[in-house]
């Protein structure tokens, strides 16, 4: 039980880095929280800082994902007799938990998106492949970030009922439905204003000139 508890942990605190704050203050002065959509991810990224930043914080907001699952692996692989797929499961959830609550800055987090993709990637290259190219499509037909993030983690819980192959580590197919159930909540959770935003017609939408 404690194994399951510290990996948690560590996927916990993985996820508090927040890159975004640390590279807006580094690059441009200030904290991307209080610019812009205040979200502190990529796309506010992008906006407020520009296109180096974003691509930075991408890649190192993915990473945590794929850091996070890979101390799941290792603890699985040096302690005997501990459920693989759980560690993996539970690193993942907690690794956006803490991307989305950072307990370094004052809760106050992204949604979670390039974490996610890097969680999917690592629990299952051909689910977080489907997903991804899902995503980017819905994003260049839409312009809308949010819409292409908050469909692929809905395709997320559907594509698992029906692939059963290319996991990280092997389990039940129930025990990774009720883990893709939960991060899928909380990417849709934490595009709940955008949701809102997309109804009503008002929804930031990205330019491809720029």
């Amino acid at each position: 039980m404690a194994t399951y508890i510290i990996v948690a942990i560590i996927a916990y605190l993985i996820g508090s880095i927040s890159f975004s704050v640390i590279i807006s203050k580094k690059m441009a002065g200030f904290d991307v929280r209080d610019k812009g959509s205040g979200n502190a991810g990529t796309t506010n990224m992008l906006r407020t800082v520009g296109k180096k930043a974003a691509l930075i914080t991408l890649i190192c907001d993915i990473l945590k994902g794929v850091i996070a699952i890979l101390i799941a692996i290792l603890a699985g692989n040096i302690i005997q007799n501990l459920d693989k797929a759980l560690l993996v499961q539970l690193a993942g959830i907690f690794v956006i938990l803490g991307h989305t609550f950072p307990v370094f800055f004052k809760f106050k987090g992204g949604k979670g998106v390039a974490t996610s993709l890097g969680v999917l990637l690592m629990t299952n290259w051909q689910i977080g492949l489907i997903c991804l190219v899902f995503a980017l499509v819905l994003m260049a037909l839409t312009r809308m970030v949010s819409v292409g993030s908050i469909a692929a983690a809905v395709l997320f819980p559907v594509l698992v009922l029906f692939i059963n192959q290319n996991y990280i580590v092997p389990s039940s197919n129930l025990s990774y439905l009720i883990y893709s159930i939960v991060i899928a909540i909380l990417v849709i959770f934490n595009h709940r204003a955008n949701v809102k935003r997309i109804f009503t017609g008002t929804e930031s939408k990205i330019s491809f000139k720029k």
